[in-house]
């Protein structure tokens, strides 16, 4: 079995379709179907089965696929041992960040970055939580920045700062002259949220539980810019992270109002594999986060954390 035929057997058992693992994998999608066959006549076993709905990953399957990630994580770690050897900060960095740090933090990390790893240029994948805890897991990304609640098996974690929610009302609310507010005071109908998969959906109902039951339908916006833009239009009141809630984004026609003490908040972090080479790369960048200036509170570096 080839590196090659490993890639199209992970990429199929995550599509479950030829046609999109075919895709995925930049491969015709008969040549992915005759390389699966290939490998299930050398192996002697059926790892997926075919059927009018779909590719099902069979019992045998799924042990298969389990090894193949496996094989092709340390497969990655060699030749970045031996390309990074000389210099872990030499050379492109896979980064993920959740969609909803994303748009705030990358533009000055990535202008932090320049002077801190000029050789080291950002490859950044945007996704959910769950995705990019898959990427990094299966050695696609390098490290991903992530907010709390995380935890997963041979991740090393590493807590860069904490920031607070709050409440973004229309200008003419009736709590836009509030100066802070209970997490009560919030009128559930009102309340614009992420769809389920966005992490910060559950930090937001997890403060406010008065909000215990999902929003009727067009109540939900796919991007902190979408709230912002539907709350401006008098659709309803959101809560949103300070990082998002800087000078750059005010507006006349939103009003920002803060919870009262103790003020709810979230604590985003760095994770990467335990064992990567280039971990004086992660510590880098973690360094990088905690010097910028943002309306947030740097956690201190813990020790062994690489700085300049």
């Amino acid at each position: 079995m080839t590196l090659t035929e490993m890639k199209y057997l992970v990429a199929l058992a995550e599509e479950r379709h030829f046609g999109r693992a075919a895709a995925r994998a930049f491969v015709s999608q008969p040549s992915l179907s005759a390389a699966i066959r290939n490998v299930e006549e050398e192996l002697g076993v059926r790892l997926f089965e075919r059927g009018p709905r779909g590719v099902l990953v069979t019992p045998t399957g799924a042990e298969v696929v389990a090894q193949v990630r496996r094989v092709l994580e340390e497969t990655a770690r060699v030749k970045a041992v031996a390309r990074q050897r000389s210099d872990p900060l030499k050379g492109v960095f896979r980064l993920g960040v959740i969609h909803t740090v994303a748009p705030y933090l990358l533009p000055p990390l990535v202008a932090a970055l320049r002077h801190r790893a000029p050789a080291m240029p950002l490859d950044v994948e945007e996704n959910t939580t769950a995705n990019l805890d898959r990427m990094l897991r299966a050695g696609e990304i390098d490290a991903a920045i992530l907010a709390l609640p995380y935890e997963a098996p041979g991740i090393e974690v590493r807590p860069l700062f904490d920031e607070t929610f709050r409440v973004v009302v229309p200008a003419g609310h009736r709590l836009a002259r509030k100066k802070a507010i209970e997490p009560s005071a919030l009128d559930t109908d009102e309340l614009l949220l992420l769809p389920v998969g966005h992490c910060l959906r559950d930090q937001v109902l997890d403060t406010c539980r008065e909000f215990a039951r999902p929003p009727p339908p067009g109540r939900q916006g796919n991007s902190l810019e979408t709230l912002r833009s539907m709350v401006a239009s008098g659709l309803g009141i959101t809560v949103l992270p300070a990082t998002a809630l800087t000078r750059r984004y005010a507006t006349p026609l939103l009003k920002v109002i803060d919870f009262v003490s103790p003020r709810p908040q979230r604590r985003v972090v760095i994770a990467w594999r335990a064992g990567y080479a280039r971990a004086a790369a992660v510590h880098r960048i973690a360094a990088a986060v905690r010097g910028l200036d943002l309306p947030v509170a740097p956690l201190a570096e813990a020790k062994g954390d690489g700085t300049d």
